[in-house]
């Protein structure tokens, strides 16, 4: 059973910052690729959202979260998510070695100037 994704505004621009960021520092194909590789892990953890692990932060605005990298050569990049029923729902797309309990918690971008 698939289920339904919802990308949270956060998400999104999280998402969108990185796609710069490959499109500035990389080459446009390959930013490209990163989506490509975005979107089927989202399709992957839609059919089969345990497959993340469960993130056990202080702050509880951050319980029930999950994380799993973004395949192929993106790994680095972790997709942050929960379950809840039927729904899929995208929370946060960032760099793995951040300071990950302070930087979920903050607005999109903050930091990476």
């Amino acid at each position: 059973m698939s289920r339904a994704v919802r990308i949270s505004g956060r998400a999104e621009i999280d998402l969108t910052h990185q796609y710069r960021w490959y499109v500035d520092n990389a080459a446009a194909d390959i930013a490209e690729r990163f989506l490509i590789s975005f979107d089927a892990s989202v399709q992957r953890l839609a059919i089969h959202p345990t497959l993340g692990w469960k993130r056990k932060f202080r702050a509880t605005e951050l319980a029930g979260i999950r994380s799993f990298p973004v395949g192929g050569r993106f790994g680095v990049h972790l997709i942050f998510y929960r379950v809840t029923g039927d729904e899929l729902s995208i929370e946060r797309i960032m760099h793995g070695s951040r300071d990950l309990p302070q930087r979920l918690l903050e607005p999109p971008g903050k930091g990476d100037e």
